[in-house]
């Protein structure tokens, strides 16, 4: 009996140890959160620190600001940037220099950076910094230039005015050029012209341009018959998935020597009938 009631006390004491274990002492994942928690600090993060593009393409990068702090702060928006370059700070999509920021919060910030046209391909580092009155966040962005697009569109000559007969075709040649370091895939050419006038283009596709070169397109540019004399405009253009160029042609149309001459005609005839009227009923 003795016996028994010693172990039945003892399996009471562990059991009360156990509980109180449970009920006050911290898991250790509650524990190590909370100290994760604890430890937590303002930050200016980016999923993409490092990115790609040609000098005339946006580098667009996407960040979040985190005020870990117990007060709401006001941070300027500011970068040091290569000469020449410029860069926009996007936020709900409408363009900020500061965000206010309560305590405990996460902000998305979209940084769009421009280079400038003549930069080197290189790879530019782009310090990127917020600023409030005690706490300063440094983001590192670096922008890489690989080239740049740049499609031109005129003609040989650089004329962009044409003569055409009302009625007739006319050949007018074009001049494609990249005066880009990198090559242009795909290059379209259409046209944007009065109502029923056609045009076609050969070649009316480049598959690639490769810097520095350039290609002929021949125009074969039709006028409706019966179009009234005068001057005209029409757009023609060649773009690509990079790059796009766009050019006003002036095209003055006349009419043909024998519609004139049968014009003439027409008022002459015209005139004589008249006249023979008025001498065989003039005198009545």
């Amino acid at each position: 009996m003795f016996r028994g009631s010693v172990f039945t006390k003892l399996e009471h004491l562990l059991f009360s140890i156990f509980l109180v274990s449970v009920l006050f002492v911290p898991s250790r994942s509650s524990a190590q959160g909370a100290a994760n928690q604890g430890n937590q600090e303002s930050n200016f993060k980016a999923s993409l620190l490092n990115i790609e593009a040609a000098s005339n393409e946006v580098f667009r990068y996407q960040s979040t600001l985190r005020n870990a702090s117990s007060e709401t702060k006001t941070y300027e928006l500011k970068a040091d940037l290569p000469p020449g370059w410029l860069i926009s700070f996007r936020v709900n999509g409408s363009q900020v220099r500061s965000v206010q920021m309560e305590a405990g919060k996460l902000q998305d910030i979209q940084i769009e950076v421009n280079a400038s046209q003549s930069a080197e391909p290189k790879r530019y580092p782009i310090p990127v910094i917020a600023q409030s009155d005690n706490d300063t966040l440094t983001l590192n962005l670096e922008a890489v230039v690989k080239g740049s697009y740049a499609l031109t569109l005129t003609t040989p000559t650089g004329r962009l005015s044409e003569e055409v007969v009302s009625g007739s075709s006319e050949e007018i040649l074009l001049k494609v050029e990249n005066k880009g370091t990198l090559p242009l895939n795909d290059i379209s050419i259409s046209s944007q012209l009065p109502s029923k006038w056609e045009a076609t283009f050969e070649p009316s596709t480049i598959e690639q341009l490769e810097a520095g070169k350039s290609v002929d397109i021949k125009t074969t540019l039709k006028v409706p018959d019966k179009t009234i004399a005068g001057d005209y405009m029409a757009k023609i253009t060649a773009k690509n998935a990079n790059s796009q160029e766009e050019i006003s042609f002036r095209i003055l149309v006349k009419t043909s020597m024998l519609s004139g001459w049968i014009g003439i005609l027409f008022i002459l005839a015209a005139v004589a009938i008249v006249y023979l009227l008025i001498r065989k009923y003039g005198r009545r």
